[in-house]
């Protein structure tokens, strides 16, 4: 049979793939389903490309490492662009088929933990939430044994003749490593000196900050849309997200920014 865009794409099983809960079907549901799988979509594009930048960081690749980097960033903004579509859906529109989602919830997305694992950070509900799947157990833990971004960004310094600290892991809730006073003061001269890696590094930020706008409007898109109420997957709902918001993911750059 001859390749066609149809064939190639699937564009039939992906069509065939938003399968109501609702009885009688609710008109919004579709949104919701086709919103969330294409940002389960885009998770695996990010996921894809973080696997490319931190071979690339190891090998010292500043160019490749940046244009990766500014395709996730890409990325991220068209990600915190779709919750504007998502809210167009009223409160009263949502609550129509909230009932049929059982615990069904977005924190039981396994492919944002692994972005997040990649970041550093670590906690025991990452593992909770998927206790009765150990396939998806296995495969955070073992997204916990690689290499987190910032880890290849001192690897990259290194290749590049700075004399940077792979951080410690440490912490096992929250960030994996303290800030690095001696990265840090590397990092100064970098920024002083030498404006190719000073590039890498603002991207670097750049990725945490839209990191950390993809949690706000996060939080902000739920609780316009429930309230105060507990999240379907048992979650405490907005206050959890609300815990979430401002944490850091290279907090070494950030400490430097009164001192540049």
């Amino acid at each position: 049979m001859k390749l066609t865009y149809s064939s190639y794409l699937k564009i039939d099983e992906l069509l065939d793939l938003q399968d109501f809960r609702s009885k009688p079907a609710e008109h919004d549901e579709m949104l919701f389903i086709i919103i969330h799988q294409t940002y389960e979509l885009w998770f695996k594009q990010i996921l894809h490309e973080m696997d490319k930048l931190r071979p690339d960081l190891n090998n010292g690749k500043t160019w490749a490492a940046g244009k990766t980097m500014k395709r996730i960033l890409k990325i991220l903004k068209t990600m915190v662009g779709q919750i504007d579509i998502l809210e167009t859906m009223t409160p009263l529109e949502f609550e129509s088929f909230r009932g049929f989602l059982d615990e069904a919830s977005g924190f039981q997305s396994v492919q944002f933990r692994e972005m997040e694992i990649l970041c550093g950070h670590r906690s025991q509900h990452m593992i909770e939430a998927h206790k009765h799947q150990p396939q998806y157990v296995d495969r955070l833990k073992e997204r916990m044994q690689q290499q987190t971004l910032w880890e290849s960004f001192c690897t990259f310094l290194q290749k590049k003749g700075y004399d940077a600290h792979i951080p410690e892991r440490i912490n096992e809730e929250g960030l994996l490593y303290e800030p690095s006073e001696h990265n840090q003061e590397i990092l100064l001269d970098i920024m002083n000196n030498d404006d190719e890696t000073a590039m890498l590094c603002e991207l670097f930020v750049d990725f945490d900050e839209g990191m950390q706008e993809w949690r706000y409007r996060h939080v902000k898109m739920v609780e316009r849309t429930i309230g105060n109420k507990m999240g379907t997957g048992g979650s405490s709902g907005v206050d959890y997200l609300r815990s979430t918001l401002h944490q850091r993911i290279f907090p070494d750059l950030w400490e430097i920014r009164s001192e540049i």
